[in-house]
């Protein structure tokens, strides 16, 4: 790949135990009015390239500014966090007045009149066609009335979707257990949750306390009741959020002239229309059909053997007998697997993993000089060639006020000779012992820092990082989950205490027991896009009913009494209609991993490829034809399809 070697920028200074209210405020402000210079410029200019250069001054500066939102995630002071959710606020508020700004779309639409646009080289032209696509999209040539309501909804949805994240950050619960109630969960969690003086033990809805005990947790009254806490989580007060910022959705979508929010959010996808949505879930759904019946019968079995009259599986029952027949059918015992993912082992494991795979050199930043926020940020320089390309944070656990799910952040959008890329890791994972599905879950997240970095090397703002279309974004992350299953892979760096690499033959066990459960796992995630597809493509009056009837529909567990999952569904914001993108990019994720040769993940040739056509070209081709040149022809279920009769 190529990449700038004459003047790499440093990365950004960050205060570490200085300002942060004052930092955060002065650099958003200070992008923001960089932002409004630059386009002034815009206006002024002559020409394609004084337009198209001032444009992407403004569009650098708009995204440094915008990345704002990453300190109302992680900040832990809750000033810093509020007074960024207030910024975050200004910077949307201005992109859509941009966007709705007549003279500024005049110029980029009398630009592309011009024989001088014909000339233009192909990343030049597609910055222009890309422009003229978002005006319309923001409807700049609706009449004033129109724009002046849409500029209205814009502004609200933002407020919306603030107070929804915030709700879900905020609201952490929890349940006190008698000890017995802990029955089955390994000993360092056990050692990790002692009683307090009134001899009960709390176990709150954050992810280190809850994936072990809905995993291992033998006592099936104690799983429900915390499983109904987590599922009520931002309940009720972000069911009225939620109806709101859906009307919002079906009103802008209306106004610009679709049928339906699911449309107008497609029109920018690989998959293009919203009914192409609905014919997806359905198509992922009936081939998952039969597979996921035959392993909820395996389950029920397992059930029976506890509770002889049992007639379902509920849905905190799904993990804990998938554990118990993956340790009795498959001789895979997860509290066993746990012992070999120290958490310091995965995160050196994973950087050396990845390096290897893209010939990336990750150099450790020392706190004091890279400035962070919190001391459990790990931050690291990237290297490739000996030439700093950019650098990561690693925010690994969990603390209050912090964002509970886990996700990549852009820190600053990389631009050739300008700017850095830096991107954030934003995870909550235990401090001891890890799942292997956590294990999974960091090498998945992982693949969209490489993205970024690897992405950000080029000139424009608009193409940097992971700016392929959305339903793709998840392709390479979902990909690089394979290289945390291979034997050889994980004998790198998965020990236990005593030293004793993974046996390959656990490791084996364990593939074979991941297939188990694809189908239910399938038929839950058509749940979820469902729930992401249907809640926009028309008014509810009940949410918590109606995505009730669509998890009868699609998965094979019964909706739990009394839950409103819906409310802490964070997927509703930042995807809205699109959950479907996790089920498609897995599709082409499996067709791209085709191209590797599984007896050697590391061969340089085809990793090379790989990290130069798909993860370097960032945004600069539709992600059909990223795919097209790395395969050799277009992507198809195929490998999908093999991997799912498996």
């Amino acid at each position: 790949m190529t990449h700038d070697t004459h003047a790499q920028p440093a990365p950004i200074d960050l205060p570490g135990a200085g300002d942060w209210l004052g930092w955060v405020a002065d650099r958003c402000e200070g992008q923001l009015d960089e932002a409004r210079r630059r386009v002034e410029q815009v206006k002024a200019a002559s020409g394609a390239a004084d337009v198209l250069g001032a444009w992407n001054a403004a569009e650098t500066a708009i995204g440094n500014a915008g990345s704002v939102a990453l300190w109302a995630e992680v900040h832990p002071d809750a000033a810093v966090r509020d007074r960024a959710d207030e910024l975050g606020q200004e910077v949307q508020k201005y992109v859509t007045e941009l966007g709705l700004d007549r003279d500024l779309y005049a110029v980029f639409a009398d630009l592309a009149a011009t024989p001088e646009a014909e000339a233009l080289d192909a990343d030049a032209r597609r910055v222009l066609d890309h422009t003229l696509r978002d005006f319309r999209r923001a409807g700049v040539d609706r009449d004033e009335a129109t724009r002046e309501r849409l500029r209205a909804l814009s502004e609200r949805s933002v407020l919306l979707s603030q107070d929804f994240g915030r709700h879900i950050r905020d609201d952490v619960r929890s349940v006190r257990l008698n000890p017995e109630r802990l029955a089955g969960l390994p000993d360092d969690y056990l050692a990790a949750h002692p009683a307090d003086d009134d001899g009960l033990v709390t176990i709150t809805t954050d992810y280190p306390d809850l994936v072990p005990f809905m995993t291992f947790g033998a006592d099936g009254a104690a799983r429900r009741e915390l499983s109904l806490a987590a599922n009520n989580v931002a309940w009720p007060v972000n069911d009225q959020v939620l109806q709101d910022l859906f009307a919002v959705r079906r009103e802008t979508a209306a106004l610009l002239g679709h049928d339906s929010w699911p449309d107008y959010d497609t029109e920018v996808k690989m998959i293009g229309s919203g009914r192409a949505v609905a014919d997806f879930i359905d198509r992922i759904s009936d081939a998952a059909h039969q597979r996921a019946g035959r392993e909820l019968a395996v389950l029920l079995g397992r059930k029976r053997q506890d509770e002889p009259d049992a007639e379902t599986v509920e849905t905190y029952d799904s993990r804990y007998y998938s554990e118990l027949v993956r340790r009795e059918q498959y001789d895979v015992d997860g509290q066993v697997v746990r012992t070999y993912f120290a958490f310091e082992q995965v995160r050196q494991g994973l950087l050396d993993v990845t390096g290897r795979l893209f010939g990336l050199d990750w150099t450790p930043v020392p706190q004091a000089e890279a400035g962070t926020w919190h001391d459990d940020v790990a931050s690291y320089d990237v290297g490739l060639d000996g030439v700093r390309i950019g650098r990561i944070h690693l925010d690994l656990h969990p603390r209050e006020g912090k964002f509970k799910h886990a996700a990549q952040f852009d820190m600053v959008t990389g631009i050739a000779g300008q700017q850095l890329p830096e991107g954030v890791l934003v995870c909550n994972f235990s401090r001891g012992l890890m799942e292997h599905d956590e294990v999974v879950t960091l090498f998945h997240e992982f693949g969209h820092l490489v993205h970024h970095v690897l992405g950000g090397q080029g000139a424009w703002a608009r193409f940097s990082g992971v700016a392929t279309e959305w339903d793709f974004v998840e392709a390479p992350s979902q990909m690089l989950e394979e290289w945390a299953w291979d034997a050889g892979v994980l004998a790198t760096f998965a020990r236990n205490e005593a030293g004793e690499t993974i046996p390959a033959e656990l490791v084996a066990a364990m593939r074979r027991a991941d297939h188990f459960g694809k189908g239910t796992h399938a038929a839950q995630q058509m749940a979820y896009a469902a729930r992401s597809y249907f809640f926009h493509a028309g008014p509810h009056d009940d949410l918590t009913a109606y995505g009730d009837e669509l998890q009868r529909r699609y998965s094979v567990f019964p909706p739990l009494e009394g839950a409103h999952m819906h409310c802490a569904f964070g997927h509703l914001d930042g995807y809205s209609s699109g959950y479907y993108t996790y089920m498609w990019s897995l599709v082409i994720a499996k067709d791209l991993f085709s191209a590797f040769d599984e007896a050697d993940l590391f061969a340089t040739d085809v990793a090379h490829a790989y990290r130069d056509k798909v993860l370097a070209t960032g945004g600069r081709r539709d992600a059909a034809e990223l795919v097209e040149d790395f395969l050799g022809r277009p992507y198809s279920f195929d490998a999908w399809e093999a991997w799912l009769a498996e």
